[in-house]
């Protein structure tokens, strides 16, 4: 598509994402506008479709963002030797990650039934492209006899909804820091694999 002469699509593309992000994460995907977005951003609805086709490219692009950013900082994390050790890197990389990102993390939760079903799809794959790394250690602590954990899938979407769950009621500045969040998570994952 082509962009109004003097825009800047480096700048004017974040801004937009940000203002949905915002948007969603407040008022929901359903009840916001492309002009509601175009208005946080400045611009004439019209001059989004420069940027963007439609609303639902638009929750797709931020719900695989956030999917891909996730990924890519997790395989950045230096692997452990033992299962346990790697269930308590994974914890603690889970809520540090996602504390940092409350309004992504509740958008890739609350918005996933607004996605068409072939972005849904695609979503879903990421979604459980980071699963199976939860799956593949408590697996391993499970056959080493780490961990007892019988049914691994069971265990890892359990362990995940605890973790993600942090968000939806950690502030910062309230009495907990994200360290003393993460130390206090993985003491109760811990005894929740332990074999």
């Amino acid at each position: 598509m082509a962009r109004t002469q003097g825009s800047h699509a480096q700048i004017t593309g974040p801004r937009i994402q940000a203002a949905a992000q915002q948007l969603f994460a407040d008022h929901g995907y359903a009840a916001v506008s492309m002009r509601q977005i175009a208005a946080q951003v400045g611009l004439q609805v019209g001059a989004l479709y420069n940027y963007i086709p439609d609303k639902q490219a638009l929750l797709f692009s931020l719900l695989e963002g956030h999917m891909t950013e996730l990924l890519a900082t997790w395989d950045a994390q230096p692997v452990p030797d033992t299962p346990h050790a790697r269930l308590e890197s994974f914890v603690r990389f889970h809520i540090g990650f996602h504390l940092e990102r409350p309004q992504a993390v509740f958008i890739a939760y609350m918005e996933l039934r607004n996605l068409s079903p072939e972005n849904f799809t695609k979503i879903e794959a990421l979604r459980r492209r980071y699963e199976d790394a939860l799956e593949a250690i408590l697996r391993d602590g499970h056959a080493s006899g780490d961990f007892n954990v019988p049914d691994t899938k069971l265990a890892t979407l359990a362990v995940i909804a605890m973790l993600t769950g942090v968000t939806t009621w950690y502030r910062d500045g309230g009495r907990l820091t994200p360290q003393q969040v993460q130390t206090l998570y993985w003491d109760m994952v811990r005894k929740t694999v332990a074999g």
